[in-house]
């Protein structure tokens, strides 16, 4: 059992007053909060050991690149990466998606295939659109259905020795359907394509084994799992790392430099040009140890709690309708109310101190199938309570009396 109490004393902002009322943040799925331990993490990298890292003999920089390469390792054992050079530090998820989107222009020709599916981010589409136009090569969807899951059984049709890789991600931010990406990897593997799981809505809810999934690529955000913005996480197989080129040239990714030539670092410096974000890198090392005290066994077991409770509240309001009903979800709930716009609830309920998401999340193609503008979408953390679905169910009643 979590002690949510203190949980919730362990993060400030959580204290607050908005619009005069107690903030009830129900916004999870675009950034956590951040508990006093990371906070006072950053202040302490700023106040005592800031310095650029990997470049001076003095004594602060030799204890910020110590810091951040034990924070490296941490997120190595964290996600059971079998070296600490195949965890590369990014600005976020889309940045290492990016990355590798931009490697593997090298690798694909006008005949080859990337498969996406249709419950990605935009950050997870468009990347590998930009690929297919830069190469020549054909993008395909593997479909999903009113239940916001993925129709598998278009597997077979899709995939062939055509594609080169498949992504997708391993929660939907729109719905949060949990997709079952052991089955995908393995059936990528079958026809000898590389797969790269986007986990920037799992990690705040699971803890992933990259060895145990046999991924070959796999991406988070900080900031999700109670870290700072700015920094993020590519995981890839040394193999298919030291396959691709670097994505930025600089500074840090270079063994050697002449007019003549440019020879890169191993990894992963390779793909860690420029000064990156320190106190980020550093940080993101004390939020998942916070986690991890908590334990993501009990974080789950709390959330899927928090979510059997808030959908039963929900199905009662009458013209309630929930997006997202897959066997296997997470703590997000995204629903409209008939007759009204999303934005119009989410505004009223920001008046009583509830935040929510409205709008179409950066998944457009998802409110497409539904033929909807976008939804309401409320999203639980560890440190929510039933009392807070309690209030946000009050704030919807009066929302909807006030709209209709």
């Amino acid at each position: 059992m979590l002690d949510i109490q203190k949980i919730r004393s362990e993060f400030p902002i959580l204290s607050q007053q908005i619009n005069g009322k107690p903030l009830v943040y129900f916004d999870n799925g675009a950034t956590s909060q951040k508990p006093q331990v990371v906070i006072d993490a950053i202040a302490h990298y700023y106040q005592e050991i800031n310095a650029n890292i990997h470049r001076g003999v003095h004594t602060l920089s030799q204890r910020a690149t110590d810091a951040y390469e034990v924070s490296r390792s941490k997120i190595q054992k964290h996600i059971n990466a079998k070296f600490a050079h195949e965890v590369i530090f990014t600005s976020g998820t889309t940045h290492a998606i990016n990355a590798v989107a931009s490697g593997f222009a090298s690798l694909l020709t006008a005949d080859d295939e990337v498969l996406v599916s249709a419950l990605e981010h935009h950050s997870n589409i468009v990347p590998w659109q930009m690929l297919c136009e830069r190469t020549g090569a054909t993008l395909k969807v593997i479909p999903m259905n009113e239940n916001g899951e993925l129709v598998l059984s278009e597997l077979d049709n899709l995939l062939s020795s055509k594609t080169k890789i498949v992504t997708v991600n391993h929660i939907s931010n729109a719905l949060g359907t949990i997709n079952p990406i052991k089955y995908l990897i393995e059936r990528a593997h079958q026809v000898g394509a590389a797969i790269l799981i986007d986990g920037a809505q799992a990690v705040p809810h699971l803890k992933p084994d990259v060895q145990e999934l046999d991924c070959d690529f796999y991406v988070f955000s900080g900031h999700k799992i109670c870290g700072p913005t700015g920094v993020g996480i590519l995981y890839g197989k040394e193999d298919w790392l030291r396959k691709l080129p670097p994505y930025q040239g600089g500074g840090e990714m270079i063994a050697t430099v002449s007019f003549e030539k440019t020879t890169y670092a191993d990894l992963p410096h390779k793909f860690e040009a420029g000064t990156p974000n320190i106190e980020g890198g550093i940080v993101l090392g004390t939020a998942i140890d916070y986690l991890n005290e908590i334990g993501f066994d009990n974080i789950a077991a709390y959330e899927h709690e928090l979510l059997t409770y808030a959908t039963s509240k929900l199905e009662a309001i009458d013209g309630l309708k929930i997006y997202g009903t897959a066997k296997e979800k997470t703590s997000v709930i995204s629903f409209n109310i008939e007759g009204i716009h999303p934005y119009d609830i989410g505004t009223i309920i920001d008046k009583l101190g509830i935040a929510v998401r409205t709008g179409h999340h950066c998944a457009q193609p998802i409110m497409d199938f539904y033929q909807i503008p976008g939804t309401i979408r409320a999203s639980f953390a560890f440190y929510n309570t039933k009392e807070e679905i309690d209030i946000f169910v009050a704030a919807l009643n009066r929302a909807i009396t006030m709209l209709q």
